[in-house]
């Protein structure tokens, strides 16, 4: 088991597995390093190096009362790649881990990251304000953490289905991937996930996505019922200097575990490129 201690006291678990350019995988809410097995398996087979952390207060990190926010999250991996000496990297992070690395690159990247990855990200911002009339509205998030404190393991039994769109007609359920959501969903602390839903739907990466200047592949499902494409990837694209929009018609928000042979391909090219 490999962790680093940051300045605040808190371990931060991690997996380090191969030699070659390290490519660092953030995951999203409220999972933990383990939902990217699959894509490190097969980048590990393609002869990268494959790092993936569980963010604080998530999988088997310490479960944080304080820092639980975007700044500290980056931070963290700041101290992971300090740590471990990633230079040239690639940062790929899904949804609540695609925030985490745009601020992670824009604030403590340079001279050290290669290219990025965002999918199904939530940058630039998720809640509806005056500065951003198509997001969701905030009873959209009150909604999430009335029904994460009354019930989390229940909540977290349900939210797997729009997550991987399960609930469209002809989708097939996997009871294997839903359980595995669970598991890795109830390692985290109650507090530190609870704190994260303000983190992943109220930052502006506005200006984190301005500053990056590294080339940028933006994924993102047309279907995604959890990160709406048009008001996250499409605008993501548009304010990063050096992007690539790629658009899954009818893919879902978890579509690295549902299409990961078309996702890991493509993740394959762009990094190759």
């Amino acid at each position: 088991m490999s962790y680093i201690t940051t300045q605040d006291g808190t371990q931060i678990f991690y997996k380090d597995w191969g030699t070659g350019q390290p490519i660092v995988f953030h995951h999203g809410w409220p999972l933990c390093g383990d939902d990217w097995d699959t894509q490190m398996l097969y980048f590990l087979a393609q002869g990268y190096r494959v790092i993936a952390h569980d963010r604080r207060g998530h999988g088997r990190s310490t479960q944080t009362a304080t820092g639980n926010e975007m700044d500290t999250y980056a931070a963290d991996v700041a101290a992971l790649a300090k740590e471990l000496d990633l230079r040239d990297a690639i940062h790929i992070g899904h949804s609540t881990g695609g925030g985490e690395a745009a601020r992670y690159v824009a604030k403590h990247g340079k001279g050290r990251v290669a290219k990025l990855v965002l999918i199904g990200a939530v940058p630039p911002v998720m809640v509806k304000s005056a500065s951003n009339p198509g997001g969701l509205d905030k009873s959209v998030f009150d909604g999430l953490r009335n029904g994460f404190a009354a019930d989390r393991a229940g909540f977290y039994w349900d939210f797997p289905i729009p997550f991987y769109g399960y609930n469209r007609d002809g989708a097939k359920l996997s009871e294997a991937v839903r359980q595995n959501w669970w598991r890795q969903g109830m390692m985290g602390g109650a507090k530190p996930q609870y704190d994260c839903i303000a983190a992943f739907s109220e930052t502006d990466f506005t200006e984190d996505l301005k500053s990056i200047e590294v080339p940028t592949l933006v994924m993102h499902g047309d279907d995604d019922q959890i990160v709406p494409i048009d008001d996250s990837a499409r605008l993501s694209a548009k304010l990063l200097r050096n992007a690539t929009l790629k658009v899954y018609p009818g893919f879902p928000h978890g579509m690295c575990t549902t299409h990961a042979d078309t996702i890991n391909p493509d993740l394959l090219a762009f990094i190759r490129s």
